[in-house]
């Protein structure tokens, strides 16, 4: 699955793109697919310790399913990492969350992070959260990979109304 190549980490993202089409084949529920994106996101990619979705609710964004320890339960939009990624409404990818203004730690072995949004029909949904013990763990190809990742799992989901 990794490029021995170049002794790169970064997967076949086209290959899991395909892997996610089938596994979503035939199911729409939003709490379904959550919670199979993030177990494929924790089972496939290497070196993480944490995967999952925080959902948008007012000003703030709930736990949803995820993969790995326990959580923080609430953060608030511009908070961290994931409340910085719900405000911009971008990929934010941090390569030392100790040098993140504001960074929650729910788990103090997490060293770097990927917080993407969750935008469906300009409304945002959520963030899915990725930790990683290890600092500089995500490129820029596991970015777009990941992007592209969940825009798979959005368009093979239905999402509940506002």
């Amino acid at each position: 699955m990794f490029n021995t190549a170049d002794q790169s980490r970064t997967p076949d993202y086209p290959a899991l793109s395909r892997q996610l089409q089938s596994l979503f084949e035939g199911e729409r529920d939003f709490i379904a697919n959550a919670a199979q994106f993030s177990a494929f996101i924790y089972q496939t990619l290497a070196a993480l310790n944490w995967a999952g979705f925080y959902l948008a609710r007012g000003e703030e964004l709930v736990l949803g399913p995820f993969q790995g320890k326990v959580a923080c339960v609430r953060i608030p939009f511009g908070r961290g990492v994931c409340g910085t990624t719900a405000v911009k409404r971008e990929t934010v990818v941090v390569d030392d969350v100790h040098a993140f203004p504001g960074h929650i730690a729910c788990d103090a072995a997490s060293n770097s992070e990927i917080v993407l949004p969750v935008i469906v029909n300009e409304r945002l949904i959520g963030v899915f959260d990725i930790d990683s013990p290890e600092t500089h763990r995500f490129s820029a190809a596991d970015r777009d990979g990941l992007e592209q990742l969940l825009a798979c799992f959005i368009a093979a989901t239905d999402f509940p109304a506002a």
